[in-house]
């Protein structure tokens, strides 16, 4: 029976050790799930390390003894260990032997080199010193525990704790734990620092874009006060020019004061010096006294005569002139009130002050200050020289009147001979015009017709002719959907369609150039005096997007357009046909390509047609191409890196960029094959003599193309000389997985930049989209810069942000030393500089690279 008994205690006793050791399992892997979410806690809520570290060592205090913690880091440049966080008991972070060269062949290097856990107690932490497997630093504590941090495969730190008690050591479970938050430390550390970075930079992206907009704010404040200061100038002007009464001149002034300062009580004074007396031919005053003419004294406004300059009189200071006896006054106080604040300015002409101009406030409604005493004292003068005008022309018509009633009575028998004779005159002029008229324009739209177009374009061309620098362009136009609108709605609403169109053409030129109606749907015109091809440019997108108006007529509503084909005179044109022909051959080709869009004449779309009769086609792989190379200087003329561009020789416009030759071909594929040709090409031309800056369409950013790209760009050993230029308006209108693709590029390794930015608009938020090496601003940015102050300051937005995220910004040289030193102070450090020949000529189906051209 007892031995039956003592199976029994010991089967349970088996059972009981079984279920401690389970449920200790059990509370260590609790431990360990606990510990990993609040490390990732830890990670999602802190903003810096310098909170993270302390409550990593908070959160490794209930499990691990950690009062004594620290975590060495590796420097990813220099390649040494450096102390991230500490925290210790006996020694302090300044502690001499705690510095990258000591971390090296101490406990910590030990670890590191190893790459695995170590744990030492006092006696076998010395048995190893003494092996020479370490050195010892600092206070020597009774157990140590060093755990590698990871990223990846690879060891990139050390986690440390130690203790200094004899009683307080690591058991299995908490070395377990502590290698386990060291494991996935590195990923935590890594999201800590990210979220540090981006705060950082949106703080400091945030703080640049509002100092450059508090500087925008208030140049536009004082450009307005300038503005309103100068229109007051020119309504004051204006009524010197204006034949109208003196008293409406007087009233003109007091509504113009108005408009600028407190002036609902003011009165004008003149001055006569012979007689030594004051008259006061205007007054406004709501206390209504006493303005009648009066002998020159010592009042208020014999101060601002006698002085010359305008004064500012309150209530203290008027009793305070009072006191020492430069004012007496001249009137009783009314029963309205005091006057409590007054503001005169004398009116000086070139002959003298003839008088003054007044503004006066009662009851303290309102205090003049000294902007007012500015305000007054600059108009005064231009408020002078227009009464002395007017008093002269007065003056002038009073004695004109006697002498005109005489001469009047004597001309009009005369007058009224000649009236007869005049109406004869009259009548036959304006039948001529008509006729003049009728034989030069056209019936329905009253436009100047193809006769009096094709007179007008032979005088600019001669005018051009003697001065080159004054160019012109001809605009061939012809109304889109015009066929369908007569044969849909008749041709009485096509007519007033027709009519509509001359008046909004009228709309986006200027009063000298020239409208006209060739016959049917199609109009010209006939653009003079041009600087560039950008003023022809903006005049076609003036026209496209008035055309896409809708037009109503009788209930029914259509949306028409128009296909613009541009010829610039710059071509060397000597016959108005070759002007007209190729004005209207860009035409086609702009309907052809889509409609509702403009292009100005190229000589391929010549070359196109001689293909489309059946001639032979001159595939752009086929060409000869070779590379032309332009410097990037800083603001020392020391070259940075190299741009380089295409040139193909082509059988009918010889050397001609490619940039001119890709936009006639309407092969896609053949497009992606070419652009990936000549970055190949070009690259292994020039990529042992720095970076080189390469043009790309995002045509290669396709998925269909951008396999051969990357693949490409994967296989380069010097990845870090290229930087691929991608032209703005293209990247504008991407795609979300040509963007996706182009992040790829980015993380790649190799350079992007941004080409042509400004072209049309400035998209500031593209520069922050990625990262780039550089941005080229478009030529007609650059051209617009120094004459256009509007322009200067879109340059400031841009710079700001160029600058925050370390990207060149770059332009064209110009071509004086004057103008690029009025760049270089607007803030633009980098210029392109001019082309030089970089190789030899060689047919770029020829050329063979690391890959395919296109998958």
């Amino acid at each position: 029976m007892r031995s039956v008994d003592e199976c029994s205690v010991n089967k349970l006793r088996k059972q009981n050790k079984r279920l401690k050791e389970l449920l200790q399992k059990y509370k260590h892997q609790h431990h360990l799930q606990y510990a990993l979410i609040g490390l990732s806690e830890q990670a999602s809520t802190h903003p810096d390390l310098n909170s993270f570290y302390p409550a990593i060592r908070q959160l490794l205090a209930d499990y691990v003894p950690s009062k004594n913690f620290y975590v060495v880091l590796q420097n990813p440049i220099s390649g040494l260990l450096e102390l991230s966080y500490f925290v210790d008991q006996k020694d302090a972070p300044s502690h001499p032997e705690l510095t990258e060269q000591h971390f090296e062949q101490s406990l910590t290097g030990y670890v590191f080199r190893s790459q695995a856990t170590a744990y030492f107690n006092r006696a076998t932490m010395a048995a190893a010193a003494a092996e020479g497997k370490f050195n010892l630093h600092g206070t020597r504590s009774e157990h140590w525990l060093g755990v590698p941090i990871y990223q990846d495969t690879q060891v990139i730190g050390v986690m440390v704790s130690q203790s200094y008690e004899q009683e307080l050591s690591y058991s299995k479970e908490q070395i377990e734990l502590f290698e386990v938050i060291a494991l996935y430390l590195a990923t935590a550390i890594e999201r800590v620092k990210k979220r540090e970075l981006l705060e950082r930079q949106v703080e400091q992206r945030t703080l640049a874009l509002t100092q450059s907009n508090h500087a925008l704010n208030e140049e536009i404040t004082q450009r307005k006060k300038a503005l309103e200061r100068q229109q007051t100038l020119f309504q004051i002007a204006e009524l010197a020019t204006q034949a109208i009464n003196i008293d409406d001149v007087y009233y003109q002034v007091h509504q113009i004061m108005k408009s600028i300062t407190y002036a609902q009580n003011l009165y004008i004074a003149l001055y006569d010096n012979n007689k030594n007396w004051l008259t006061f031919p205007y007054a406004v005053d709501e206390s209504d006294p006493d303005f009648s003419p009066r002998a020159f004294a010592k009042g208020y406004s014999e101060l601002v005569l006698t002085s010359k300059k305008c004064q500012l009189i309150s209530r203290e200071r008027g009793d305070q002139l009072c006191k020492q006896g430069l004012v007496e006054p001249t009137r009783a106080l009314t029963s309205t009130g005091r006057c409590t604040s007054w503001l005169g300015a004398p009116l000086k002409t070139a002959q003298g002050v003839i008088g003054l101009i007044v503004c006066q406030a009662y009851n303290n409604k309102y205090e003049f200050v000294q902007e007012d005493v500015e305000l007054i004292g600059y108009v005064s003068n231009q408020i002078a020289n227009v009464l002395q005008n007017q008093l002269s022309q007065q003056a002038l018509r009073l004695s004109h009147q006697q002498l005109e009633l005489r001469v009047a009575e004597k001309t009009k028998e005369l007058r009224q001979a000649n009236i007869h004779l005049q109406l004869q005159i009259d009548e036959r002029r304006k039948i001529e015009q008509q006729l003049y008229h009728d034989a030069h324009h056209d019936a329905l739209t009253r436009l100047p017709n193809r006769s009096l177009f094709i007179a007008q374009l032979e005088r600019t061309m001669a005018h051009s002719q003697h001065l080159p620098e004054q160019n012109f362009a001809v605009l061939f136009i012809d109304l889109d959907k015009f066929k369908e609108i007569n044969d849909q709605l008749g041709h009485q609403f096509g007519d007033q369609f027709l009519i509509a169109v001359a008046t909004k053409l009228k709309q986006c030129v200027r009063e000298h150039d020239l409208i006209a109606r060739l016959g049917g749907d199609e109009f010209v015109v006939l653009l003079s005096r041009l600087q560039d091809r950008q003023q022809a440019e903006d005049v076609a997108k003036r026209i496209i997007a008035v055309m896409q108006q809708p037009f109503c007529y009788q209930g029914s509503c259509i949306q028409g357009g128009a296909s613009i084909g541009i010829t610039y005179s710059d071509a060397g044109y000597s016959d108005i046909d070759e002007v007209i022909r190729d004005a209207d051959a860009a035409m086609y080709y702009a309907k052809q390509s889509g409609k509702g869009r403009f292009e100005f004449y190229h000589p391929l779309l010549n070359y196109a047609e001689v293909q489309a009769h059946g001639q032979s086609e001159h595939h752009l792989m086929d060409l000869h191409t070779h590379f032309q190379s332009s410097q990037v200087l800083d603001a020392e003329q020391q070259p940075i890196c190299h741009l380089l561009s295409a040139y193909g020789e082509h059988p009918v416009l010889g050397s001609t960029s490619f940039e001119q030759l890709k936009r006639f071909s309407s092969d896609s594929y053949m497009l992606a094959k070419v652009e990936l040709k000549l970055l190949q090409y070009g690259f292994a031309e020039h990529n042992n003599q720095g970076l080189t800056l390469l043009k790309c369409s995002t045509v290669l950013l396709e998925d269909e193309h951008f396999k051969s790209l990357y693949s490409w760009i994967s296989q380069l050993d010097n990845i870090e000389h290229l930087c691929l230029l991608f032209d703005e308006p293209e990247l504008s209108c991407a795609s979300a997985k040509q963007l996706h693709n182009l992040d790829a590029l980015s993380q790649s390794g190799v350079y992007i930049g941004l080409n042509n930015f400004a072209q049309e608009g400035c998209e500031l938020g593209l520069l922050a989209q990625f990262p780039y090496y550089c941005v080229l601003l478009s030529n007609n940015f650059s051209r617009r810069l120094l004459p256009e102050p509007n322009y200067a300051l879109m340059l400031q937005g841009i710079l700001a942000l160029t600058k925050e995220a370390n990207c060149k910004l770059m332009t064209k040289s110009p071509g004086s030393q004057a103008e690029r030193d009025k760049l270089e102070r607007l803030g633009i450090e980098y210029f392109i500089g001019q082309r030089s020949p970089l190789t030899q000529q060689r047919p770029l189906s020829q050329f063979t690279s690391l890959t395919s051209p296109v998958s």
